[in-house]
């Protein structure tokens, strides 16, 4: 094929080779006729096929000779070709100016004519096809603390040699580290996941866990209603065991049924505080329309003697009663908030016209498995460029720790009252452009995870990591907040948590020691929120101190990125110790009602009225002097030298409070064999002066051991 003498239709004729669409027998574009493209009539299948189909090639080398290209016989059959959403092609007058699409998978706006895509999982996951859907309810009265009674057992680990299997998946990995995913799991059949080894009268339990963050691997029925449950570690980790949620069918109404996790690894927990654990049942949401509920009784938290990898492991126990005979019940650490639970939320905010004006959806990045990490900007139409450039930024992000979906019932309540037609809410869209990422970590979401993403590390400890490809949802946050800060103030970054050890919501924030000016002003905004919630918010919880081993953590590095006001705000899996709420679990009302106050509390902190300030700041400095006065024994006249007293202790959720190092697959990669060292300069003059040293006394043997030996093994002194 000859070259063309329009550099047009030279580039047409390229990507059309390039799409293998044309080849050097098929007939061409004829110089000198235009193209123009035909929309109407049925797409033919190899223009479907290409539809999703990435461009690999910049096609740069047009400038290469070619033939001349034949006369085009059939004008219609080559626009029928053309017909893909890979090229664009636009018009000045009669000649084609063609282009790249962007591409799909980076700047792709959902909709409902461009559905979500579906959930992918690890290739070695096997999912179950039922699609699992909860309620959403509140209970009418708060639900209070078990109240322990003292005769609570303490079951013994039995294990499967003396009990009855009745439940266990294989690790779900056959590999120690990520490969690659696929949407549903594996491809695979079903493998049953039921084993009855001994046929007993009295029909067992069945559970089920393969589906959207579940994570229970194992049960064992030690007792007639005794069941010992062991739960899934995080993919490719061997700790991080505190979220459960499973499925139990087959039970009998009237019987008092037993459940013991054995492997936590926490030393403490709230279970050993009061707290219950949930239990949703399908017959009581199609009946009475009632959701997830606090249950149990005899609930203890204890150390069990026994151990995984050197580290001691600790058990949770409790008894219930099902509400129904032969119903379908799920148990579970905290309210669910799944991956497909984001998505449909989402769907419904794009399809509403109204709400659709002023929050933009947009695919931040994909993570490790290619799930969409979403991001909303959520702002007023402005009248001018001008106007848009005045406005300061708030950027709000959940979940990066999958377990902690009570997070996530944050952020809900948060973009609820935010994209709602409240006076308020209108208000802050018209102040504020708003940043809001819902779900930092939708691998360890989706599978069940409590506190990694699929690179088997804790992403809240990689927020300086370089790892892109490793870290993707951390890294173009980081990026997005960076590009946010060349073009405008960003008043406030927070982070929604959950916490495993402390009740009621407060915050961790950021003080700089070497700026005593600034240890009040810091403080400012989570005591407005105790005052905005005052049942559920502690401000005496709250923590300021920032640890060496969290500089890895989104809200050290957001501070150190220039924003003076950087948060985790950290909501209890237990519930209220303040005022009316005293001694009662959280409902998903009340972790919903947090999003709302941290909109409130936005509005009070820039006030432009210094009142509410001022009398903060009055406050705060009162509340430090008393601390001091109690830690040092005697009274302070002036905060100045406040820097100098550490009056802080912190109280970690975390057990992996520093990072465990690179991704699993990149320390696999570094494993499989030992790259060879590069010697230094100074190795290499010694190596040549002993080379030269051996030519010159070539009798003695001893000295071209040395060399020899010198150049397998290298100098141990170097390689050390």
């Amino acid at each position: 094929m000859q070259k063309s003498d329009d550099p047009y239709e030279r580039l047409i004729l390229l990507h059309l080779q390039h799409y293998g669409l044309l080849s050097d027998n098929t007939s061409s574009v004829h110089a000198g006729v235009p193209i123009k493209r035909e929309w109407e009539g049925n797409q033919d299948s190899t223009a479907s096929d290409m539809i999703n189909s990435p461009s690999e090639s910049n096609d740069s080398n047009f400038e290469e000779e070619q033939e001349e290209p034949k006369p085009c016989h059939n004008f219609f059959s080559l626009d029928k070709v053309l017909r893909t959403r890979q090229l664009v092609f636009d018009f000045d007058g009669e000649r084609p100016i063609p282009r790249l699409r962007e591409p799909l998978d980076l700047f792709t706006i959902p909709s409902t004519s461009c559905p979500f895509q579906g959930v992918r999982w690890p290739i070695e996951c096997e999912v179950i096809r039922d699609k699992i859907q909860h309620i959403e309810w509140d209970p009418s009265e708060p639900e209070p603390f078990y109240q322990p009674t003292g005769d609570e057992q303490a079951p013994m680990p039995v294990g499967g040699v003396r009990g009855n299997t009745v439940y266990r998946i294989d690790p779900a990995t056959k590999t120690s580290y990520f490969t690659y995913s696929r949407v549903g799991g594996s491809r695979g059949p079903i493998k049953s996941a039921t084993s009855c080894a001994n046929h007993q009268e009295e029909p067992t339990l069945a559970f089920e866990s393969r589906f959207e963050s579940g994570n229970l691997r194992k049960a064992v029925q030690v007792g007639q209603y005794d069941y010992e449950l062991t739960l899934r570690t995080d993919l490719y980790t061997t700790k991080h065991t505190q979220w459960f949620y499973f499925r139990v069918r087959n039970m009998r109404v009237g019987v008092t049924y037993r459940f013991t996790i054995i492997n936590l690894m926490k030393a403490s927990s709230l279970y050993s505080a009061g707290m219950r654990p949930l239990l949703y049942s399908e017959h009581a949401a199609w009946l009475k329309g009632e959701g997830w509920q606090r249950t149990g009784a005899n609930i203890r938290y204890y150390r069990n003697n026994t151990e995984q990898d050197g580290k001691v492991l600790y058990s949770l126990t409790w008894t219930l009663e099902f509400p129904f005979d032969g119903d379908t019940c799920y148990l579970a650490h905290c309210y669910p908030y799944t991956y497909s639970n984001l998505q449909h939320y989402l769907r419904e905010v794009i399809s509403d016209p109204v709400r659709a004006a002023y929050c933009k959806l947009r695919v931040l990045c994909r993570s490790l498995a290619g799930n969409a990490v979403y991001v909303l900007t959520v702002t007023a139409p402005s009248n001018s460029l001008a106007e848009r450039k005045a406005k300061r930024a708030v950027v709000v992000t959940a979940r990066v720790h999958p377990g902690e979906t009570n997070g996530s019932w944050m952020m809900q309540g948060f973009l609820e009252f935010l994209l709602s037609d409240l006076p308020d809410a209108h208000l802050l869209r018209e102040i504020f452009i708003f940043k809001v990422i819902p779900m930092l970590n939708p691998d360890g979401v989706v599978v069940g995870n409590y506190r990694c993403s699929l690179t088997g590390r804790d992403l809240n400890r990689n927020y300086r990591s370089l790892l892109r490809d490793s870290f993707p949802c951390i890294w173009y946050t980081r990026n997005m907040v960076r590009r946010l800060l060349a073009e405008r103030e960003v008043v406030v970054y927070c982070d929604f948590h959950g916490h495993s050890r402390k009740n009621n919501v407060f915050m961790y924030g950021c003080s700089d020691r070497k700026d005593a000016s600034q240890c009040l002003q810091e403080r400012v905004f989570p005591l407005m929120m105790s005052k905005n919630a005052t049942d559920k918010f502690s401000f005496r919880s709250c923590k300021f101190k920032m640890h060496k081993s969290k500089e890895g953590t989104g809200r050290i590095v957001m501070w150190r990125l220039g924003i003076r006001n950087s948060y985790t705000m950290e909501s209890t899996f237990g519930g209220s110790t303040l005022g009316d709420m005293k001694g009662t679990h959280f409902s998903t009302r009340d972790l919903k009602s947090m999003g709302y106050c941290f909109c409130d509390t936005l509005l009070d902190f820039c006030d432009p009225d210094p009142a509410k300030t001022n009398h903060c700041l009055e406050e705060i400095g009162l509340l430090l002097r008393q601390e001091v006065r109690r830690k040092l024994g005697r009274e302070v006249d002036s905060l100045e030298d406040l820097s100098d007293i550490d009056i802080e202790s912190s109280t970690s959720g975390s057990n992996s409070t520093e990072s465990d190092g690179l991704p699993v697959h990149l320390l696999n990669a570094t494993n499989q064999g030992k790259k060879k060292q590069l010697r230094s300069r100074k190795e290499r003059n010694r190596l040549r002066q002993e080379l030269v040293q051996s030519k010159s006394d070539a009798s003695d043997p001893y000295s071209c051991q040395t060399f020899n030996a010198t150049r397998q093994h290298g100098n141990p002194e170097d390689q050390s």
